[in-house]
């Protein structure tokens, strides 16, 4: 899983897909990650690629 960003948008590219959202959803998108890692404990680490992913703009944007 990757994301990289600009000034307005973030684009979350994985394996099969990649999205381009506005970068104000990414405190979003990096909430509703790690509630589905929380939700379903048995999917082991099947978010953690992601979170990671999105951790890394939303450092550097500061959010």
């Amino acid at each position: 899983m990757k994301a990289t960003h600009d000034d307005k948008t973030f684009i979350l590219t994985g394996r099969y897909w990649s999205g381009i959202f506005p970068v104000e959803e990414l405190p979003k998108q990096l909430a509703f990650y790690r509630g589905q890692r929380a939700k379903f404990p048995k999917a082991k680490g099947t978010y953690d690629a992601t979170i990671e992913a999105l951790e890394k703009p939303a450092n550097e944007i500061g959010l």
